[in-house]
C-alpha cells in the first residue's frame, strides 16, 4: 500500500511525480486546480463539505 502524500506538496509536483497528466486535479466546478496549490488545503477543503 502506498504512503499518504504529504501535505505540503504541490498540484503541480504531485502529477509530474505520479506520471499524471497537467490539468488531471480538477475543482469541484471542474476547472483546473492551480499548480501551486498544496494538497493539504484540497484535504481541508473537502472535508468541509
Amino acid at each position: 500500500m502506498a504512503r499518504k502524500t504529504r501535505s505540503d506538496c504541490t498540484v503541480g509536483t504531485f502529477e509530474k511525480k505520479h506520471g499524471l497528466p497537467p490539468g488531471t486535479i480538477r475543482n469541484p466546478d471542474g476547472r483546473d486546480t492551480r499548480s501551486d496549490k498544496k494538497i493539504g488545503t484540497i484535504r481541508k477543503e473537502s472535508e468541509r463539505k
